[in-house]
Parts: C-alpha cells; sequence; structure tokens
C-alpha cells in the first residue's frame, strides 16, 4: 500500500508490461537509444510529478512521451558505453525505455551533489586502491572465478547500467538463484539469505564489511551512481514494484542511503522503500553529509549486514 504522505490523487497507473517482461526475457546486450524506445511505445511509466512518460506519436509522425514533449535523446558517448557488449557479462535487457525524470532543484541537487560525487570518489579509490589490491589477491586465492561481479541495475529514469563489486560469492552464482527461491529471507520482491551457501569465506567478510561495495566508487566518478542515494535494483525487483515505488528511480542510485543506516536488512522491503522516497523528497547538502557520516559507524557495527 502506498504511503498517506506520498499519495497522489486518482487511480493509481498500471504497471507497464515492459517492467515485466524483463524477467522472463532471456538475456541480451542492452538495449540503448532508438532502439529501448521503440520497443516500448506501448508502455507507460509514472513518476513523482504525476505526468505519464508513455509514448505517443505526433502528428508529423515522430515519437515523444504523452504529455507533448519531445522524448530526450540519449548522448552519444552515454549509449556507446551502455551499448558495448562486455567480456563474461550476459545483459538482461532495460525493463522499459528510459522516462523522464523531474529537473533538479536548487545550486546543490544541479551542481554541488555531483562535485561532492566525484571529489569523493575520487578520495575513496585513491586512499582505498591497496586495500582493494589485497582483497582482489584474497579473492582468486580462495576461489575460481573472476575479481569483480558484475550485474545490470537500474538507475535514474529507468536506464540500466553495468554495477561493480567485489566477488563475494562462487563462480556462477546467479544461476543458483532459482534453486534457492525457497530459503529467501527477505520480503518483497528482494532475495537474501543470512547463511547464503554460495558466499565464500572472504566473501562473508568483504560482505558483512561492506568493502564488496569499494569498486561502486567507479560507478560514481561514472555518473551511474552517487555517493548518497537508493540502492541500485536489479530488473527483476523493478519488474515487481507498485507504482508508487517506481519513484525511487527519480535520483541516481547511491552507495549508501538512509535505509543503509536505519538497519538495512533489518528492515522491511515497504519501509526501506519508504525511506528511500523520504530521502527523495528531502535531499539536501546537510542530509548527504549527515548520511555519509552516519555510514561509518553504521559498518562498523555489521548491522543487518550479510
Amino acid at each position: 500500500m502506498e504511503p498517506e504522505i506520498l499519495a497522489t490523487t486518482g487511480d493509481a497507473p498500471p504497471r507497464p508490461a515492459e517492467w515485466s517482461a524483463s524477467v522472463s526475457a532471456a538475456p541480451a546486450e542492452i538495449a540503448t537509444s532508438e532502439t529501448a524506445a521503440g520497443e516500448a511505445r506501448n508502455g507507460r511509466v509514472f513518476h513523482a510529478n504525476g505526468h505519464s512518460t508513455g509514448w505517443s506519436r505526433s502528428a508529423n509522425g515522430h515519437h515523444g512521451y504523452a504529455n507533448g514533449h519531445a522524448r530526450p535523446r540519449v548522448s552519444g558517448a552515454h549509449a556507446a558505453r551502455s551499448a558495448a557488449p562486455m567480456p563474461g557479462l550476459s545483459l538482461a535487457p532495460a525493463p522499459a525505455a528510459p522516462f523522464e525524470t523531474p529537473a533538479p532543484e536548487g545550486f546543490y541537487l544541479r551542481f554541488g551533489k555531483r562535485c561532492l560525487d566525484v571529489i569523493g570518489a575520487s578520495i575513496a579509490l585513491i586512499l582505498g586502491a591497496p586495500l582493494l589490491a589485497l582483497l582482489a589477491a584474497l579473492i582468486r586465492l580462495e576461489s575460481r572465478g573472476p575479481v569483480f561481479y558484475r550485474s545490470v541495475r537500474i538507475g535514474r529514469g529507468g536506464r540500466p547500467f553495468v554495477f561493480y563489486k567485489l566477488r563475494s560469492m562462487v563462480k556462477d552464482a546467479d544461476r543458483e538463484r532459482q534453486r534457492l527461491a525457497h530459503l529467501n529471507e527477505a520480503d518483497g520482491p528482494v532475495f537474501k539469505i543470512a547463511r547464503d551457501p554460495r558466499v565464500t569465506r572472504v566473501g562473508r567478510f568483504i560482505r558483512t564489511t561492506s568493502l564488496d561495495e569499494i569498486p561502486q566508487f567507479w560507478n560514481v566518478l561514472k555518473g551511474d551512481m552517487s555517493l548518497v542515494g537508493p540502492r541500485p535494483p536489479i530488473p527483476e525487483e523493478v519488474a515487481q514494484y507498485e507504482p508508487w515505488q517506481l519513484r525511487r528511480l527519480d535520483v541516481r542510485p547511491g552507495i549508501t542511503c538512509l535505509w543503509q543506516i536505519s538497519g538495512r536488512s533489518r528492515l522491511g522491503f515497504e519501509e526501506w522503500m519508504r525511506l528511500d522516497l523520504q530521502y527523495i523528497k528531502r535531499q539536501s547538502f546537510l542530509l548527504d553529509v549527515r548520511i555519509l557520516v552516519r555510514t561509518i559507524p553504521a559498518v562498523l557495527s555489521r548491522e543487518g549486514a550479510y
């Protein structure tokens, strides 16, 4: 059920078919730019400002949004980066075409937040490089497989991107997810097991200490993520979102957030979503600094981390 403080007037918009279709779709390269747009003309996505971003055809035959605005084009650099196939990584198709998001307001959200992201991520990668090298060696010594785990996540406006972590599970662990579905301890569309049998010994340490998240500072530098924001979901989770939960895609996903400092996996799924939407509604420089500062004791306490 949608929380009252975030409720909108009128009937809730239907979930687009494209979001659900991605769950059963065979792995393929990420659809981008005109290809992704052309496959989703009959779908509609609604965001926090209440507007529909469904596709429509204007009198001159060009495609745009249902509210009459022209569809934004993905920049050449972004499209090339998203479309380029990567060895050893199967990219699931985007659950829907990228949609409009509310424009950020205020100097900090338009410029300052990105500056904080670039400076913070750069410092973290430089200082964390020796530790990253040590952890990489331990991962390679314990089990076969790559050092880095890469998966497709959904970012701002429904755009998919490649997400990086240190590998904490055995090779090809994703293929075992369906077999272990009956052990899932999380509610909602999230899949979590406290004593996941796929996790290695080194993996358990880096997961409980959040050291597996270090490579995500590279995602921040690339502009896919922010230091602070809702955690990036996988396409299968987004396909099961209720309409009001899609609003968490109005901002860049982050490395840490209110959920991260409030108990993490101890919280239910809807409470997690409410915290994310609360952050989006209140986001500011001071709030980001508070979350970043409180992340340190939250990580050290290991509360809700597994």
